[in-house]
Parts: structure tokens; sequence; C-alpha cells
């Protein structure tokens, strides 16, 4: 069966296009116009999804715990907002792969309200707030999605899942949680015994903030790929 993404025509064999924004759709090998991750069209658009994981906005105790590049909180926290903002679009989207504040939710509302890019989040083990203000500045916010980045499915999840879904077809996983720890070196080895056991790449990736690839700032998943390599 031919697996090549095919523009979707109507009955007249014009394209289809979506209809939330007007681009050219896209069918798969079963014929559907549809995305293979669940809960949004597959289609081509000029706007970018980003991740990170572990921003942990005004934690001071985060500073010596990741050995962040920062003096103060506020150093810490002035910089993750000022990097956010030089790399995210207002017209992207940006998913938070959990413990993304340190803070009680009216201070942190007023930070996403300045951050850019249409946001959802992915929760995390601190990530406890259901005030009502604080929710509303989030797309979704749920503790697992899949999501389709130009024709790539992604698993996200703030806890590492070495047995991701669809790990040997493919598809890829970013998580966080585990910091640049020796927890990663552990992922980093039950990657290498996957690859081992079914022959094929298990392409999961550590988004959190302090990765040297992430240098504390949104990353694509091409950027992320490149800079993990």
């Amino acid at each position: 069966m031919d697996n090549k993404k095919r523009t979707q025509t109507n009955s007249t064999n014009e394209p289809v296009h979506c209809k939330d924004c007007q681009h050219l759709m896209f069918s798969d090998c079963y014929g559907e116009c549809t995305n293979l991750a669940k809960g949004e069209p597959q289609h081509m658009s000029e706007t970018r999804k980003l991740y990170i994981a572990d921003w942990h906005y005004a934690h001071a105790n985060i500073l010596a715990f990741d050995n962040r590049p920062f003096k103060t909180v506020e150093e810490m926290n002035e910089e993750l907002v000022k990097r956010w903002n030089a790399a995210v679009n207002p017209g992207d989207t940006v998913y938070v792969l959990g413990d993304m504040f340190w803070c009680i939710s009216s201070q942190a509302v007023p930070i996403l309200q300045a951050l850019n890019g249409q946001k959802f989040l992915i929760k995390g083990n601190h990530d406890r707030s259901n005030d009502g203000k604080f929710v509303k500045e989030f797309a979704k916010i749920t503790e697992y999605l899949e999501v389709n980045d130009n024709f790539r499915n992604i698993v996200l999840c703030h806890y590492p899942i070495p047995c991701f879904k669809n790990h040997y077809y493919g598809w890829y996983h970013l998580y966080g949680h585990v910091h640049n720890s020796f927890e990663y070196q552990m992922m980093e080895h039950d990657k290498y015994l996957m690859q081992e056991l079914y022959g094929k790449q298990c392409q999961m990736f550590n988004v959190g903030a302090m990765m040297p690839y992430m240098d504390y700032t949104p990353r694509t998943l091409d950027e992320i790929l490149k800079g993990a390599s």
C-alpha cells in the first residue's frame, strides 16, 4: 500500500481545504483526511509547534538542582520569558510538558498572558492549580496528548514512557520530569535497550528546559532532533 500523503480532493476533483484555516488538507494511505493523532485536522500549516518541559518559573531551588546559568531566580524568570518570546511567534503553538510554574496561579496568569503563542499544558507533578483564570490561559490542560507535527506523530507526556505508543512504527515521544540527571541516563539506557530489542530507532527525547539543546527555550521538533543527535 502506498503510504505517501496525497492532497485530498472532493467529488469534482478540487482540492479540499481545512474549514478552520483554509490550508490544503491531506489524506493518509487509507484515503481519509485525518490526523493520525487525535483531535486535529491534518493539513499543511504555516504555524509552528514548539515544545518544552520543566520551566520551573519562580523556583529558587531549581537554580542549584539544575545548575542553571542564572545568578538569581529573578534573573531566571526574566530570561525564561525573554527566550520564550524570542523563539515563539504569536501564531505558534507551544506544548509545555509539565512543571511550568513554582508560584501561585495569580502570579502565573500575567506571565502566561505575556507569552507568545497558543499554549497547551501537559501536566507534571507540580502543576496543581485549578484556578479558572489560570486554566483559561491554555487551549487545553491534560496529562497525556498525541499530536501530529508535519505528518510525524508524537506522544507528549511529562513522564518518560520507554514503551510509548507505536515506538516501533516511527512515532516520537517527548517528555520531561527527569531533568539532566541520573534518571535521564536511565532513560537513555532504556532507549538503547529498546533499539537493540526491536532493531529500530527509539525516538524519545527529553525536552527539559535545562537540556543543552533546549537552552531554556521552546524548540521545534526539528530543532530537538538536530540538537539531541
